[in-house]
C-alpha cells in the first residue's frame, strides 16, 4: 500500500496527462505547478498576506497545496523539483515549512522526503538535502 494514496494517484494522473499529450509542451504543466508552489510560499512567508488567513485550517491547506504541487512537479519534470534547473525555490519552501510548529509540518516534510523522485539525485544540493534531514 502507498503511504499517500491520493498523492500517488494525482502523480500518476499528472504524469499520464503529460505523456499522453505530447503536443502540449511539458512546461505548460510544470510552469503551472511551480507558479502554484511560489504563490503558496509567498502567501506563507509574507506577514501582510499571512495575516489574512482567518484560521489554522487555511494555513495548513496552503502548506499542503505547496507540498503537493512540489511533489507533482518532481514527478513530472525531467530533472525534478530539487535540481538547480527547477523553477521552484526549494530552499524557500522548506524554510517556510521549518518556521511552523514541528508537530504541524512533520507529515509535510516527510512527504517531501519520501514521496518525491529526485531528492537523492546527484543534482540535488547538499544544502537542500540537509534541510530535509
Amino acid at each position: 500500500a502507498e503511504a499517500t494514496p491520493v498523492l500517488k494517484t494525482l502523480s500518476n494522473a499528472t504524469t499520464h496527462f503529460v505523456v499522453e499529450n505530447k503536443t502540449l509542451p511539458i512546461e505548460n504543466t510544470t510552469d503551472c505547478l511551480s507558479t502554484m508552489a511560489s504563490v503558496c510560499k509567498v502567501m506563507l512567508e509574507t506577514p501582510e498576506y499571512r495575516s489574512r488567513f482567518t484560521s489554522e485550517e487555511t494555513l495548513m491547506f496552503c502548506m499542503r497545496v505547496m507540498v503537493g504541487v512540489i511533489i507533482l512537479y518532481d514527478h513530472v519534470h525531467p530533472v525534478g523539483a530539487f535540481s538547480k534547473a527547477s523553477k521552484i525555490d526549494m530552499k524557500g519552501c522548506i524554510k517556510v515549512l521549518r518556521e511552523q510548529p514541528p508537530d504541524t509540518v512533520e507529515g509535510l516534510l516527510n512527504a517531501l522526503r519520501f514521496t518525491t523522485k529526485h531528492l537523492n539525485d546527484e543534482s540535488t544540493s547538499k544544502q537542500v538535502r540537509a534541510m530535509l534531514q
